[in-house]
């Protein structure tokens, strides 16, 4: 008698809703990337289980119309009531055909794209992770979720099985995802452990290897849904179930590997592949396929390619391999790995560090900002250095008792990038652990020593090369006492500014002082203006004064000579030269006036003479132009 297959299925939905609900409770209540993951699993199985039991609920509705058909056609005299056509006399089979049609095509695309969605979405989590608050009990978490191992396993355990020798495949795709969930409870069950000791980078390792499956299933979905269109339809043989994975299959059941893909194979090709001769012959030789494969891959690691831009340190059993220790760019051949190693380093490449600031992650091929300014921080964290002030007041540098005391201290921004390349890859692999940790320590050291012993405002202004080139002699002179085998190319000082909370303060006082700056020599030379005015304006009074004078005794001296001149002429003429004299002076008075001549003295007519100005003729005589 064949099972019924709707309990088993109500089972599974249950289990697969409580494993759900619990798993996305502990996911809200701990910090782990790892329960976000496994809880958007044990969501996908429990929508997986909901689906094929509703389809296990259609297939029992079509086995109970079936046989009660059966019972009519036997008991019944009359058979026109079985002459009608199919979709009339057996409408749950209808109901089937279009619900396997339409519906699970459908429902294995929401599927794909709630896959897709929570892959994209958890990925960019686990890509950038960020601090969290932990808020539960790790530890009772995780005893939770072995709580919910065994929930699953067992009925997953029991629904692959009965799926497996009975053959109800609608079964499988709940109880493999079933099995799955148990499987990844147990590892976020280890990943609270693992944040609960410290070790918080395992939870994170352990999500994104998850978030990896999850972006393979969803891919695996899309394939089933493209390949289902082309698969040979064989009339009689079931169609698989669509909505179930082989990779869930495949991680709940790994023991049933060869199994899994031989009747992948032969559902998608229509035949037996699984009894061809190179299937057998697979199946029995895998293992030792298999180690073939992995010695292959173990000799492979005797030949070894350095970069241009490379060289390698070669250990022998951990030490330094005689002859050659060192490989340039180019083929080598040495031992197999773990006898031989090679530690690769890029000796040939100008390599970079920055001190003072942390930059975005981001920063890297970003383009340059085109403003700048001091009151906006440009970088991840920006770190305060103190710079000695020695310009402040002697009185406020002495103490108490009348002593010197060091001068006060602003503090300074500076973003210091320091270029360096390897000389000696020996020197750099062995004498420390942290080579670049240590290069970096000991540049911070110098810059920050350096900056107690400069003056602020020269450090900031024309002292900034000499700083610079002082601190690329002091790094290097660091880094040969330590022996890192370091060159230091160039230490440069860019974003030189005071802190970013003071900048603005800063701004306005050293705006006031050009302000008052610039007040002071416009009012300078507004002074040298005016005395240059004042002295040009008494220079003329002088120079007029001097050419009044010289002119008034030219004057003088001139009508002196005349009045001599004009005696000599009035001895020589006493009567003629009054006379012409008189008329001289009466031509000078007269000179601007009108004059009229009357020459006739015998008319006894009235002249009557009009004074008047006369008006301008063209001015009387104007032309009024005509209208047009």
């Amino acid at each position: 008698m064949e099972r019924n297959l709707k309990p088993t299925g109500l089972v599974n939905l249950l289990f697969a809703l409580a494993a759900a609900g619990v798993g996305t409770f502990i996911a809200r209540a701990t910090a782990s990337y790892t329960d976000e993951v496994v809880g958007v699993f044990l969501g996908l199985g429990f929508l997986v289980a909901l689906f094929s039991y509703f389809q296990m609920r259609m297939e029992a509705r079509e086995k109970l119309e079936k046989l009660e058909l059966d019972e009519l056609a036997k008991s019944a005299r009359n058979t026109a009531l079985f002459e009608a056509t199919d979709a009339e006399a057996f409408p749950a089979r209808r109901a089937r055909e279009q619900f396997e049609r339409w519906l699970v095509p459908a429902f294995c695309i929401v599927l794909l794209v709630l896959q897709a969605a929570a892959a994209w979405w958890l990925g960019k989590q686990v890509l950038n992770p960020e601090a969290r608050e932990v808020r539960a009990s790790l530890p009772m978490m995780a005893a939770f979720f072995g709580f919910l191992f065994f929930l699953q396993f067992l009925p997953g355990r029991y629904s692959v099985n009965v799926a497996r020798l009975e053959g109800q495949r609608l079964l499988q795709p709940a109880g493999s995802y079933l099995l799955l969930g148990a499987y990844l409870c147990l590892l976020a069950a280890a990943g609270n452990v693992a944040i609960h000791f410290g070790h918080s980078k395992a939870d994170l390792f352990m999500a994104r290897a998850l978030c990896v499956i999850l972006t393979l299933a969803a891919v695996e979905n899309l394939f089933a849904l493209i390949l289902e269109i082309y698969r040979p339809r064989v009339r009689g043989q079931a169609a698989r179930v669509l909505y179930e994975s082989r990779l869930v299959g495949l991680l709940g059941q790994p023991e049933s590997v060869f199994t899994t893909a031989a009747h992948a194979l032969d559902y998608q090709f229509g035949f037996k592949v699984s009894e061809t001769w190179f299937f057998q012959f697979l199946q029995k030789a895998f293992l030792w396929l298999l180690l073939i494969q992995a010695g292959l891959l173990w000799l492979s690691t005797s030949f070894v390619f350095i970069e241009p831009e490379e060289q390698a340190i070669l250990e022998r059993c951990g030490k330094p391999a005689e002859g050659r220790p060192v490989l340039d760019p180019g083929f080598h051949v040495k031992f197999p790995w773990p006898i031989d190693s090679v530690y690769r380093f890029q000796t040939h490449r100008v390599q970079t560090f920055t001190v003072g600031v942390v930059t975005k992650e981001d920063d890297h091929g970003a383009a340059p900002e085109s403003t700048i300014v001091w009151t906006k921080s440009h970088y991840k964290e920006e770190f305060n250095l103190p710079v000695a002030n020695k310009e402040q007041d002697s009185a406020s540098n002495t103490n108490a008792a009348g002593e010197k005391s060091a001068p006060p201290a602003n503090l300074v921004t500076a973003s210091v990038p320091v270029q360096y390349q390897i000389k000696d890859i020996v020197a750099w692999a062995r004498n420390h652990a942290n080579p670049n940790e240590l290069l970096e320590r000991l540049a911070t050291r110098e810059v920050v020593r350096h900056l107690v012993s400069v003056d602020f405002f020269d450090f900031m202004s024309v002292g900034r090369q000499k700083s610079a080139d002082s601190l690329r002699a002091n790094i290097q002179k660091a880094a040969d006492q330590e022996q890192l085998g370091a060159e230091i190319l160039f230490v440069g000082l860019q974003d030189v500014h005071p802190p970013v909370s003071v900048a603005e303060a800063f701004e306005a006082v050293i705006g006031a002082e050009q302000t008052r700056a610039a007040k002071i020599l416009t009012a300078e030379g507004e002074a040298a203006r005016m005395s240059a005015m004042a002295a040009g304006e008494a220079q003329k009074v002088q120079d007029t004064a001097r050419s009044f004078e010289v002119r008034r005794v030219a004057e003088a001296g001139a009508i002196a000579g005349q009045f001599q001149h004009q005696m000599a002429a009035f001895e020589a003429a006493p009567t003629v030269y009054p006379q012409r004299l008189y008329l001289q002076t009466f031509a000078k008075a007269i000179a601007k006036s009108r004059k009229y001549i009357i020459a006739t003295t015998n008319a006894q007519e009235m002249i009557q003479l009009n004074l008047e100005d006369k008006i301008r003729e063209d001015l009387l005589n104007l032309e009024i132009p005509a209208k047009k």
